[in-house]
């Protein structure tokens, strides 16, 4: 089979492909370990999920009783859901192994630390979310990365035009 003919994917979707994005979370957080969790939904979430709509930007986690929590992340009613239809920011249990779950615990631990989710995808069909362990930015630090990347994009201009 040619490269240009190949067959698609069970699941009807690619292997990582995006869902949605934080990215409002690099701006205010900066990252020191990131996690991979699958999320437990109900039906209509997943086919809401499937038609292209979820927002991570008001998501955290919560650790509660041993077990950790997404709030805050919105998955809008599925359309042509029935009276069944979930609620669009409940509360959805994470699923992560019991080593994971500790270290999450033990970093959260130390002071001004939190859990964001940083992205949605699919992985293998399944819905998959990856979290990040940060701590928030002060307003200088802000600054200093909008700096550092407006500068960083000069210098991709002038190689390029230096370039022609």
């Amino acid at each position: 089979m040619s490269a240009a003919r190949q067959r698609k994917k069970p699941g009807g979707q690619d292997s990582n492909a995006l869902i949605a994005r934080n990215r409002r979370a690099f701006h205010d957080y900066a990252f020191s370990d990131r996690y991979e969790a699958g999320i437990a939904l109900q039906g209509t979430e997943i086919k809401s999920i499937r038609a292209g709509q979820a927002s991570l930007r008001e998501g955290y986690v919560r650790l509660v009783d041993g077990e950790a929590w997404l709030e805050g992340v919105h998955i809008p009613p599925y359309l042509e859901g029935s009276y069944y239809n979930h609620e669009p920011t409940r509360p959805r249990r994470l699923l992560l192994h019991k080593s994971e779950l500790r270290q999450l615990e033990q970093q959260t631990g130390t002071r001004g630390y939190t859990i964001i989710p940083l992205r949605l995808y699919y992985k293998r069909g399944r819905v998959k979310v990856e979290l990040g362990v940060g701590r928030g930015k002060r307003q200088y630090e802000k600054r200093q990365t909008l700096a550092a990347r407006e500068s960083q994009r000069e210098m991709d201009r002038a190689v390029r035009s230096h370039g022609r």
